[in-house]
């Protein structure tokens, strides 16, 4: 792989630890269309533009209390619905901050994450 798509020290790949691999995969591509690369029944990559962002890990258990991860929308509220209708777990509503409005969700693994726009 090229080094011109890596940024030195700059966050390069997210690990997702999920408790049902088959769950985890429709949630995620139902709410934003992700796709997956399969590595066997534990492990699949979530594919981007050349190459993959991260990628989604068996674990017997998920603890909550990890870095949050925050993805991008164009359209808040669109994002929003998508998330409930695939079933995710809304812990906090849209909201007002500097520079844009989010919120934040629950994965059906509990994993915490946020949308925001600008």
């Amino acid at each position: 792989m090229s080094q011109k798509n890596h940024i030195h020290h700059g966050i390069d790949y997210i690990e997702f630890s999920v408790t049902n691999m088959e769950e985890a995969k429709r949630f995620y591509s139902l709410a934003f269309n992700w796709e997956f690369n399969d590595y066997g029944p534990e492990y699949a990559g979530i594919r981007k533009e050349g190459g993959e962002a991260g990628g989604l890990c068996v674990a017997s258990s998920v603890t909550s209390g990890s870095p949050l991860v925050v993805l991008y929308s164009e359209n808040l509220e669109e994002s929003l619905e998508s998330v409930k209708r695939a079933g995710g777990v809304i812990t906090k509503e849209p909201f007002s901050f500097p520079g844009g409005r989010r919120f934040e969700f629950k994965d059906p693994s509990s994993n915490t994450l946020a949308v925001w726009s600008t």
